[in-house]
């Protein structure tokens, strides 16, 4: 403890789990099989995209990059979340500040890319629908690179900015309310000016790397809407078809994310108790996606089909 107050500790708690301690066993049972079966479906479905050279186009490039995105990042929360649930006996987690900041660094950093890949998506939808004529000129292999590039390597500066500001920052706490570590909750730990600026600036991120995605992907959406309505009705269903899988998880993720950042304030105004839907709410996504997906989009659930079929004739 500093002159000044503050906390130096290089450990945080986790204290989240003192609600969970009683229903642990069946939680883990629980959490390891949405692990499970997001690690095989969303493996299964970006193996179709990539051994199916019929999917070698951006649309599914981008399917497929989405997928292995929500697959990093459940793989960065899941076994750890496991391993906590088995040891945290009294409900109370230790871990160490780095070990924090990394984590917060990857779920924050890996949401947004989830965000900007779904603009992304919107975008080339935009084009396929609204331009086809210009389509192929405008969306070239080089071109789909630079933007998964953009989608992740953006997102992955800002955060490594802000996590780095977040090191800094003297703790007046060293307690958070959650399962997992992120860089909001973080932040919320400290105290004074330094810390109100650093809110400041992940406010400022937040909003380019979430809310002006969203905002595109509902522009886009909107002006296809447009010009599905003045075209033929044949047209019209094939464009929605093709659009209804990436509206779904932009719905998902956008609701979510709302319904996340309502109950840390109810948290904070009235210390409630919800950690277990705050956590379902970072893990629900990554298990409907590859559902959607799998399912909603056609050309891949027919591969989808027929792979398994094979497998079970053999």
């Amino acid at each position: 403890m500093t002159s000044a107050g503050f906390n130096v500790t290089s450990s945080l708690t986790l204290v989240g789990f003192s609600s969970l301690s009683g229903h642990s066993s069946l939680l883990f049972f629980v959490f390891l099989l949405l692990y499970l079966f997001v690690l095989f479906s969303d493996s299964l479905v970006i193996y179709i995209i990539c051994s199916q050279r019929a999917l070698h186009r951006p649309m599914f490039a981008f399917v497929a990059s989405f997928l292995l995105n929500s697959l990093t990042a459940s793989t960065l929360i899941y076994p750890k979340l496991l391993s906590d649930l088995l040891l945290s006996g009294a409900g109370l987690v230790q871990v160490s500040r780095t070990l924090c900041l990394c984590q917060g660094f990857f779920v924050n950093s890996l949401g947004a890319s989830s965000f900007m890949l779904l603009s992304a998506m919107a975008f080339d939808r935009y084009l396929s629908i609204c331009h086809p004529m210009h389509y192929a000129v405008l969306v070239t292999p080089a071109k789909v690179v630079l933007m998964l590039l953009l989608c992740w390597m953006l997102p992955a500066i800002l955060g490594g900015v802000t996590t780095l500001l977040a090191s800094r920052l003297p703790l007046c706490r060293a307690q958070l309310n959650r399962v997992y570590c992120d860089f909001y909750s973080i932040v919320s730990l400290s105290c004074g000016g330094a810390a109100a600026q650093l809110s400041g600036l992940y406010s400022v991120l937040f909003t380019v790397v979430i809310v002006f995605p969203a905002a595109f992907i509902l522009f886009s959406y909107a002006r296809i809407l447009f010009i599905c309505l003045r075209r033929s009705r044949s047209f019209s269903n094939k464009a929605l078809q093709t659009c209804l899988p990436h509206l779904l998880v932009f719905f998902n993720f956008t609701i979510n994310i709302c319904l996340d950042l309502m109950l840390r304030r109810l948290q904070s105004n009235r210390e409630s108790d919800s950690t277990l839907i705050t956590s379902m709410l970072i893990l629900v996504p990554t298990v409907l996606n590859p559902v959607v997906y799998g399912l909603k989009l056609k050309e891949v659930f027919t591969h989808v089909k027929r792979l398994l079929s094979c497998r079970r004739d053999s």
